[in-house]
């Protein structure tokens, strides 16, 4: 058997960390450790790496609540990454030294909230399948809702007849380094009025984010005679765009700009090469589980369904 050693992330890792991600197929940007730590404050690190002699061959962005370990809960998902070219065993001999070290440092219960398999290769897959063959889980299920561009978008008639029609209204598509007028003339306040909720990301974060990240967190802003009626917020992570945020304004709302700025923004990516377009969950909660309404409008925007599982591993 392959001998692998388990090493917790420290600081002086920053760099093998961060290159590691940005040569793996299966990572985006959020793994990085610039964005995983801007939220320091709210959860204890405890991501380890995985060597085989001096070289990293798997890295899990986590963090520790008591006796459970969860691949990290301030991000949209996670996981164990692997070496791109690892196989099926390769991957059943990682398992072992990992559920090895994690009993070792007295954790009872390893928590993964799955990246939807848009976003990498088949490796997303065989590590699910190792999880389960050791007794894993499935206790939650979301629904994603993505385009997938290798295939002719599919977008509802009545969408493409307002979209056409607006196209001579005098809309105006920005795109801007500034959240703020976004993020405290509609985005803030459309969430405290129809969900009584805040933006997971505060204005102070989304603007650090950017610094750090201008390449892949975009901001569109939709105007009409300079009123600003929408606005959304993207994370571009190479392969797959994703709606991080986006809100419209009441005026908005009459004129269907949220709907013509997704269109622009679809077909804008599309040209740019991208294999999808993801918009996120529309998990609620609900008798459903779901908002009908939500799935309704992002389906009829040309997404598919996919699914992004949570898996529980029970280690004693």
């Amino acid at each position: 058997m392959t001998n692998y050693h388990i090493q917790a992330y420290t600081s002086q890792y920053f760099g093998i960390w961060n290159q590691f991600v940005q040569n793996s197929e299966n990572a985006t940007f959020l793994f990085e450790r610039d964005f995983m730590e801007y939220h320091s404050d709210r959860f204890v690190d405890a991501s380890f790496m995985v060597f085989q002699d001096d070289e990293l061959i798997a890295i899990c962005p986590a963090n520790k609540n008591l006796t459970a370990l969860y691949s990290h809960q301030g991000l949209t998902y996670g996981g164990i990454i692997f070496k791109d070219t690892f196989n099926l065993n390769d991957i059943h001999s990682v398992l072992v030294t990992v559920f090895s070290y994690l009993k070792t440092c007295g954790y009872s219960d390893f928590v993964i909230k799955r990246m939807p398999n848009f976003y990498g290769n088949e490796q997303l897959l065989k590590l699910k399948h190792q999880l389960i063959k050791n007794n894993a889980n499935t206790f939650r299920t979301d629904m994603v809702l993505a385009i997938d561009y290798r295939k002719p978008l599919a977008i509802h008639k009545t969408k493409l007849k307002h979209y056409q029609k607006n196209l001579s209204t005098g809309f105006e598509v920005k795109e801007t380094d500034d959240f703020s007028e976004f993020w405290n003339a509609i985005l803030t306040p459309r969430l405290l009025e129809k969900h009584n909720a805040k933006p997971i990301h505060s204005l102070e974060e989304i603007t650090y984010l950017k610094s750090k990240f201008p390449r892949n967190i975009k901001q569109y802003n939709l105007y009409l005679d300079e009123e600003l009626l929408a606005g959304i917020t993207l994370f571009d992570a190479g392969t797959v765009v994703k709606s991080q945020y986006g809100a419209t304004s009441i005026n908005g709302e009459k004129a269907r700009a949220i709907e013509f700025l997704f269109l622009h923004l679809i077909y804008k990516y599309q040209q740019k090469g991208r294999s999808f377009f993801s918009m996120g969950t529309v998990t609620e909660q609900n008798e459903l589980g779901y908002n009908s309404g939500l799935l309704k409008q992002k389906e009829e925007l040309g997404c598919d369904l996919y699914l992004q599982d949570f898996l529980s591993l029970k280690l004693s």
